[in-house]
């Protein structure tokens, strides 16, 4: 009748470490939405620059018929 305590004690150890394990990973993950957070406060202006840039780029041009381009034979 010892196995009854052992084997209760043994689940609750084991939640235990489920639950420091799961605490750890929610740490990980809260530090590593900040680290985003700041990348994303760090990158913004560039990304706008970028994409002004890129807007610049790509101005309407007239577009050339096909039939005034160079032949060739």
């Amino acid at each position: 009748m010892a196995w009854i305590p052992v084997s209760v004690s043994l689940g609750f150890v084991g939640l235990a470490v489920l639950a420091y394990c799961a605490f750890k990973v929610f740490l990980g993950v809260r530090r590593f939405g900040r680290e985003l957070e700041r990348t994303r406060r760090r990158l913004g202006p560039k990304q706008l620059a970028l994409r002004d840039e890129l807007t610049d780029l790509q101005d309407p041009r007239a577009p050339q018929s096909p039939g005034d381009g160079v032949r060739s034979s």
